[in-house]
């Protein structure tokens, strides 16, 4: 959450705005997909590019943040304990839902491609999901012993 705060409202914008409201765009055309025999164009073009746009927008999301986050927070021992590491680590895994929608939608991956749409927009909510709850969850109740203002100085 922290990552969030910092850099108003630009982080806020680029890590939880814009895939969410891709990834929620996602599920409601694809919901009217589903639900109406002949969904109109637009819904579908709606669900195909949103779906191409999130998947490669949140590689490049999932690349910067390894490097720049998990990384170094691993190496120095800086996670706030199970609960920042569940929350980072699920947010991060939405990359393979959204990546495998736009290897669909270029077609790059076949097989049932509604089947396998349908099944990746629901693991990103899932993934989405258990991420905000671990990450608006305090650390100290998973374990994580907060530094004394003492420590720091």
């Amino acid at each position: 959450m922290e990552l969030l705060v910092a850099n108003q409202p630009w982080n806020l914008i680029i890590y939880m705005a814009i895939p969410v409201i891709l990834g929620e765009t996602l599920a409601i055309t694809e919901l009217i997909i589903l639900y109406r025999k002949k969904a109109p164009p637009t819904i579908k073009l709606l669900n195909k590019y949103s779906g191409l746009v999130a998947g490669l927008y949140f590689l490049g999301i999932f690349i910067y943040l390894f490097q720049t986050a998990v990384i170094p927070l691993t190496l120095t021992s800086g996670w706030r304990g199970p609960a920042d590491v569940i929350a980072v680590g699920f947010y991060l895994l939405g990359v393979i839902p959204l990546f495998g929608i736009s290897l669909l939608e270029l077609r790059i991956l076949k097989g049932d491609t509604l089947k396998l749409h349908v099944i990746f927009v629901g693991l990103f909510l899932i993934v989405a999901h258990i991420a905000m709850i671990f990450g608006m969850l305090n650390p100290e109740l998973l374990g994580w012993i907060a530094p004394s203002p003492a420590m720091s100085m």
